[in-house]
C-alpha cells in the first residue's frame, strides 16, 4: 500500500467519504474560477487593469496592512492598518447590529403572531418593508444621518429586523391551536405559552430568517458602506475603484465573500439544521 492510499483513506475515515466527497465538489468551481483567472494572466485576454493578476491581489494584502506593527494597532485604528480597519468596521456594523436587531425582530414578531387579526393586518406591513428593505433606503438614509456609521448601522437594522419579524410572525401563526390549548388547559400563563409552544414552533421560521437576514443585511451593509460609509470592506472598493486600483477590489470582493461563507457554513448552516432535527421536523437516521 503506497502512501498515497495510507493519506487518502486516513482523511476518509477522519473526515467520512460522504463529507470528502461534497467538499471536494464544492472545491471544483473555485479551482476551475483559479485556473481560469490564471489563464488569462497568462494570455492576457482582459487587460490587468480590468482583472489583475492573482499576485498582484495577494500583494494588495501587504500593501494595505503596511506600517501596520500588530493586531491591537489595527483594533486601536492605526493609521497605516487600512484592511485591518475596514474587515474590522464590517464585521463589527454586522455584529451590532445583529446583537439590536435580532431580539427586537423575534420579539414583536411573536408578540404580532400570537394574534391572528393583528399578524393578519401586519402581514402586508412586513411584505412591503421587506420589499423595500435594505439598498432601497440608502439615498434616504444618508439624507437623515449623513455619510458615516449611522447610516449603514440603519441600513443594516432595518434589513435584519423587517426579515425576523416577518418570518417570526408567520412561524408563531402557523403553530396549531390545540397546542396553545393545551398548555392554557393545564394552567400554564401566557409566558410559559411562548416558551413552550410559540418559540419551538416557530423556531425553523426564526431561523431560516435569521439566515436571510444575515445574506440580505451583509449585501445592504456593503452597499450602503459604498454610498453612504466612511470605513468598511465596501467603503474601500468604492475608493479603490474610483482610483482604479481592480486588484483592491478584487481583494475586497473575495474577503467579503470569504467572511460571509464562513458565517454561512460554521454558524448559520449547523444552527439551522440542529434547529430543524430538535425539533422533530425531519428524520434523523441513528
Amino acid at each position: 500500500m503506497t502512501a498515497l492510499t495510507e493519506f487518502s483513506i486516513a482523511v476518509q475515515k477522519r473526515f467520512g467519504r460522504q463529507r470528502l466527497r461534497k467538499f471536494i465538489l464544492g472545491l471544483i468551481p473555485f479551482i476551475v474560477l483559479i485556473a481560469l483567472w490564471e489563464m488569462n494572466t497568462a494570455f492576457v485576454w482582459f487587460d490587468p487593469v480590468e482583472i489583475p493578476p492573482i499576485t498582484d491581489v495577494w500583494e494588495a494584502i501587504f500593501w494595505l496592512q503596511s506600517d501596520c506593527p500588530s493586531f491591537m494597532a489595527a483594533v486601536d485604528g492605526h493609521n497605516g492598518c487600512q484592511l485591518s480597519n475596514n474587515v474590522l468596521s464590517s464585521i463589527g456594523r454586522v455584529m451590532l447590529a445583529t446583537v439590536v436587531g435580532v431580539p427586537l425582530g423575534i420579539g414583536f414578531g411573536i408578540l404580532a403572531g400570537m394574534n391572528r387579526t393583528v399578524s393578519a393586518y401586519l402581514e402586508p406591513i412586513g411584505v412591503f418593508m421587506n420589499s423595500v428593505s435594505g439598498i432601497a433606503w440608502i439615498p434616504l438614509a444618508v439624507v437623515w444621518f449623513g455619510v458615516g456609521w449611522e447610516t449603514t448601522l440603519f441600513i443594516m437594522l432595518n434589513t435584519i429586523f423587517w426579515l425576523l419579524f416577518f418570518n417570526t410572525m408567520m412561524g408563531v401563526r402557523a403553530v396549531p391551536r390545540v397546542l396553545v390549548q393545551g398548555v392554557q388547559t393545564l394552567g400554564g400563563s401566557h409566558l410559559d405559552t411562548i416558551r413552550q409552544v410559540y418559540l419551538p414552533g416557530a423556531m425553523p421560521s426564526i431561523i431560516t430568517g435569521g439566515r436571510m437576514a444575515m445574506g440580505f443585511g451583509w449585501r445592504a451593509l456593503i452597499a450602503a458602506e459604498m454610498i453612504g460609509g466612511d470605513s468598511g470592506l465596501g467603503f474601500m472598493i468604492f475608493v479603490s475603484a474610483s482610483e482604479f486600483k481592480t486588484e483592491e477590489v478584487f481583494l475586497g470582493v473575495i474577503l467579503i465573500s470569504i467572511i460571509f461563507l464562513a458565517t454561512d457554513r460554521y454558524l448559520l448552516v449547523p444552527l439551522e439544521k440542529w434547529t430543524i432535527e430538535r425539533w422533530g421536523l425531519v428524520w434523523k437516521p441513528t
